[in-house]
């Protein structure tokens, strides 16, 4: 299958391949974003070398035990591109000198492309990677400007930590940082497209909500199923290919990953997310050092975002679960309860699903926020975005507004998301509830700005005789723009 979307990512690798400098490039994501299969095809797995680290399978496994298997992943791409005469080493500095020698007897021309997929599981504990990796770049590598070094990882917060934030020998070393996200619902519209898979755009939203955007998931759909038939065979099967993937993520991503299912399972129940204290106190987490790194950790992987209250710098701090596939999992699969493989089609529809529906749809939104600005005319306009929350304890009765739009024009565009199979209808009791909304947000924010009310939703309000308590809106078909 040919590349879809990733034009801006594309562009990119190709400045780099003509760049006349020695060049390090870093692609990262979440696991199963397309890292690995981008960098292939780009290059027709034409490189020089590549090598992928091994993922450990073991609960416990000694550090010595690690690095060999490490250090065999490394040998047999050495041997694999040319150097059937080395030795396997037992050391990284040796192994790095291994490479060094196959890349200085390469008969290839112009840049030569280092491809080290999956860097994070080749450092493990005490294997003294990181030094000898730093070693090969500053002692070799960064001396020619033939060489293109390509390092790859799911694990996003070792990159950050090892990668990016290194005080030591890589300090500002890396030339590229390339974040690659999940496909935007355009992007997923024109996968489906390219696979035959026949899906209008409220059945590919709904795909969204269960799958995001992560075309490793998308790829496993069977054309000659709908939706729910798929859904039903990934999710809910007897061999449903999905059914353990949360725990395999969390098991490659992070180590001692219990405390990281504890946050993801107590912000899966909240929709509007809970400050740092919250997340402790729901949890039965020390708020400490720990804690930090553990949101650090979940919020660089993708999991959750910390997102600014609005009119609040720095404290109260929200962090709302913001992967699709997570939120779904441990809505419906966590506990292992259900065990009808037609789960999904059967209940279509239903309750359950329909609650489900209005806090993905939102993630959905979150996500598309550049399209909805888009959609309003206001892409031009420089804004922040934020959302608002009042405590029921503060006041009695709780609030919240999902997405604000914060305009240097003088405009806030307070958004409401909304899932709907029909024209969203604006009754009474909403109407009077959206407007006690409003006022409460303005008494306490005391903005002196316009105050525009938006309704995001999947086809649109209905006129009726309280649509005037809308300012404006966006339909679903917007969030597909480019």
């Amino acid at each position: 299958m040919r590349l879809i979307g990733r034009k801006y990512e594309i562009d990119i690798m190709q400045s780099y391949v003509e760049s006349d400098k020695p060049e390090f490039v870093v692609v990262y994501g979440r696991r199963r974003v397309g890292k690995t299969y981008l960098i292939k095809e780009f290059f027709e797995n034409d490189f020089c070398f590549y090598c992928t680290g091994r993922v450990n399978e073991y609960e416990e496994e000694k550090p010595l035990e690690a690095l060999k298997r490490q250090l065999s992943a490394f040998h047999e791409a050495l041997e694999k591109f040319g150097k059937t005469d080395f030795e396997q080493k037992e050391n990284w500095f040796d192994s790095f000198l291994q490479l060094e020698k196959l890349i200085t007897d390469s008969p290839k021309q112009g840049k030569k492309v280092i491809f080290i997929d999956e860097m994070p599981w080749l450092d493990t504990p005490n294997s003294g990677f990181l030094s000898a990796f730093e070693y090969f770049w500053n002692s070799f590598a960064c001396a020619r400007s033939d060489i293109l070094l390509i390092a790859c990882g799911s694990a996003t917060s070792w990159i950050v930590k090892k990668l990016f934030e290194n005080t030591g020998g890589l300090f500002n070393r890396v030339t590229k940082r390339m974040h690659l996200k999940p496909f935007t619902l355009a992007e997923t519209e024109s996968y489906f497209k390219e696979k035959g898979i026949a899906m209008n755009r409220y059945q590919i939203i709904e795909s969204y909500m269960v799958f995001g955007g992560i075309p490793y998931y998308l790829d496993l759909f069977e054309k000659k199923y709908g939706l729910a038939q798929n859904i039903d065979l990934l999710c809910f099967g007897d061999d449903a290919l999905l059914k353990n993937e949360y725990r395999s993520l969390f098991a490659t991503l992070f180590n001692n990953a219990e405390n990281h299912h504890k946050i993801v399972l107590t912000l899966a129940s909240k929709a509007s997310g809970l400050t740092r204290e919250e997340i402790a106190e729901e949890a039965k987490l020390l708020n400490n050092g720990h804690l930090t790194e553990t949101l650090k950790d979940l919020e660089l992987c993708g999991f959750i975002r910390k997102y600014r209250a609005f009119g609040k710098k720095g404290k109260g701090a929200v962090f709302q679960l913001i992967d699709p596939f997570a939120l779904f999992y441990n809505k419906f699969l966590r506990t292992g309860e259900i065990n009808d493989p037609d789960y999904w089609a059967k209940g279509y529809g239903g309750g359950t699903h329909n609650a489900w529906r209005g806090y993905a749809f939102e993630q959905v939104c979150l996500s598309h926020e550049l399209q909805i600005r888009q959609a309003l005319g206001i892409g031009g306009v420089v804004a922040n975005i934020s959302s608002w929350r009042r405590s029921s304890k503060v006041s009695g009765e709780g609030a919240q507004i999902d997405l604000i739009i914060d305009r240097a024009d003088g405009v806030i565009n307070l958004c409401e998301i909304k899932f709907a199979v029909r024209e969203f209808e604006i009754t009474k009791e909403y109407c009077e509830k959206l407007e006690k909304k409003v006022l409460a947000f303005s008494n306490e924010t005391k903005t002196n700005k316009a105050l525009h009310t938006t309704l995001i939703t999947t086809y649109g309000v209905k006129r009726n005789k309280y649509y005037y308590a809308v300012h404006s809106e966006v339909e679903m078909d917007s969030l597909f723009a480019v």
